[in-house]
């Protein structure tokens, strides 16, 4: 199992979809949400997602197919 740090910004038309919640239930991957701040208009989290590499990926291309900026945690903190 691998773990990836990823930060979510959500535009405001997905602001109340369970997109987290999806992810985790269709790509096998365990969501723990590490930061976040929801407004009316805009959003943004902090997701430690865990699970096969494959599942991350898919989970991340499914994220940025829609329209979720997705930015990598890590890159941050090196």
């Amino acid at each position: 199992m691998r773990s990836r740090r990823l930060k979510l910004t959500f535009p405001e038309t997905l602001i109340q979809e369970p997109i987290i919640h999806g992810v985790a239930t269709r790509f096998d991957v365990v969501t723990n949400i590490r930061r976040a701040d929801i407004r009316e208009n805009t959003g943004w989290v902090v997701l430690e997602l865990t699970g096969s590499e494959q599942s991350l990926d898919d989970a991340q291309r499914h994220l940025l197919d829609l329209g979720v900026r997705v930015d990598d945690v890590e890159a941050y903190l090196e």
